[in-house]
């Protein structure tokens, strides 16, 4: 890492080299996206950028630049007294804004300056972007992924979550922020870009080793509003199950405990059952409405799996993983956790 600039080609291998990824794009543009663990230290923020922009296009690109050098100072000042000026000289941060260029190539100089080993990233952004979308094409097909498969309740996530750090571990619900249903929204948390979902991903990609199994639950195509690379999504479904069996009741008691925040929450519960209204029709949505007005949630969660959950799954795992037909099956008799730990030592000696 001596060079000044960095390729992205090699960014997956040493990112984890750097005590510090900085962001010196606006705040907007680090909102919808960026490298995973960069801080945000803008160089101009939202306004400013937007100010210098309109003084470029309408007097001269000489006048924004003095302005924006300006600005730039100003605030690269500030990010050093704030957050860096009690760094060591072994330090090493590495840089990146839009395109690899004035913006990140001012920071970087200064921090070069004072004597740390700073890298600024070739591309910037853009070259980052690029290098993600090559490295999840790539890397997918090289995949050996295990899927983890089960109707609604199983306990798929619960298995995951048991089986993360014994075992590689592909999380899509929780990198998507999403539980993958029209009920799986996750309170107060709403779900990343398409585009950071996909910095997610690659993230979490680039640390596995591609010789050993990696763990991922059956999903569709999309986990709420985001799409899975096609490329990942196809590796996937060409892997090897696994099928968590529980009785109904374990299955109840499960989708009582992982949405309590969506039962508590009476605004929410309803309307989010009336999407379903075209699926169903207004008797029935009325119907499963009620049974949420009287706090009959068992009930209710019970009709939703065998009317709208168990059917789905049917119609679509087989069609979707060619390996379910071959699918081992363990079973979960309760939904508590001590099981579903038991669970994955079942499932790891087996392999």
């Amino acid at each position: 890492m001596s060079s000044a600039l960095l390729s992205p080609e090699l960014l997956g291998q040493v990112l984890d080299r750097f005590n510090c990824i900085i962001d010196a794009r606006s705040p907007a543009e680090y909102a919808l996206d960026h490298i995973p663990g960069a801080i945000n230290c803008p160089v101009l923020n939202n306004e400013e950028r937007a100010t210098v922009g309109t003084l470029y296009k309408q007097e001269s690109p000489f006048a924004a630049k003095k302005l924006g050098a300006a600005l730039v100072a100003k605030n690269i000042a500030n990010h050093l007294q704030e957050h860096f000026i009690h760094q060591s000289r072994e330090w090493r941060p590495l840089v990146y804004c839009w395109r690899g260029g004035e913006r990140s190539g001012a920071f970087a100089h200064i921090l070069q300056r004072i004597g740390w080993k700073a890298q600024q990233l070739q591309g910037g952004y853009q070259g980052y972007r690029r290098q993600v979308i090559a490295d999840l094409e790539r890397w997918a097909p090289l995949a050996k992924f295990t899927v983890i498969c089960g109707m609604t309740g199983s306990g798929k996530t619960r298995l995951l979550q048991a089986l993360h750090g014994q075992t590689q571990v592909l999380d899509l619900e929780d990198l998507a922020a999403h539980r993958g249903s029209v009920l799986g929204g996750l309170p107060n948390q709403a779900q990343p870009s398409q585009k950071m979902f996909e910095s997610r991903l690659w993230n979490a990609l680039r640390l596995f080793k591609f010789d050993q199994t990696i763990y991922v639950e059956s999903e569709s195509k999309k986990v709420g509003c985001l799409h899975i690379p096609d490329a990942l999504m196809d590796q996937i479904r060409q892997g090897d199950c696994v099928e968590i069996k529980a009785d109904r009741s374990v299955r109840v008691d499960v989708l009582m405990q992982e949405y309590v925040h969506l039962l508590s929450n009476h605004d929410e519960l309803q309307h989010l059952l009336g999407l379903l209204t075209q699926r169903y029709g207004k008797e029935q949505i009325t119907k499963w409405q009620q049974l949420a007005t009287e706090g009959r949630y068992p009930v209710l969660v019970e009709e939703l799996l065998i009317k709208h959950y168990d059917p789905a799954y049917q119609d679509s795992i087989a069609r979707n993983f060619g390996q379910y037909q071959n699918a081992r099956s363990l079973t979960v008799p309760s939904a508590e956790q001590t099981s579903y730990l038991d669970l994955a030592l079942q499932l790891l000696q087996s392999n």
